[in-house]
């Protein structure tokens, strides 16, 4: 048995990067507002802190490369929790209804939760 769905298209980008037009729906997945960034700048069409890690999690890691697949690990767990279902549905929706950009403050892309999150968002297959 096939399915006909096309793969949902995620980028990454932080937060204080300028919006673009081709970006799609733009949400924040951090828990904390980013410093020094006004909220009309941001150009955001949702703030979902549900998504992020949750403040244990996000200060045991400490942005320490060196526990990265530990974290990544954990927040697996956290999302896998029925409290995280409603909002990774609604980050689905966004990118079903075309390209889906999670902002994020973190310096360090690859290294952050926001990777974790469009892999779970973005599974491959094959």
């Amino acid at each position: 048995m096939t399915t006909n769905r096309r793969a949902l298209d995620v980028q990454l980008k932080r937060v204080y990067d300028d919006a673009e037009p081709d970006d799609g729906a733009r949400v924040l997945v951090d828990r904390l507002w980013p410093r020094g960034l006004a909220k009309d700048r941001a150009e955001l069409d949702a703030w979902d802190k549900e998504v992020a890690p949750s403040d244990e999690l996000r200060r045991w890691y400490g942005h320490d490369p060196a526990r990265f697949e530990e974290f990544a690990e954990r927040y697996r767990q956290e999302l896998a929790a029925a409290d995280s279902r409603a909002a990774l549905d609604r980050l689905r929706d966004h990118a079903r209804a075309g390209r889906l950009t999670l902002l994020t403050a973190t310096k360090d892309l690859p290294h952050s939760h926001v990777t974790v999150l469009a892999e779970i968002l973005t599974p491959r297959t094959g």
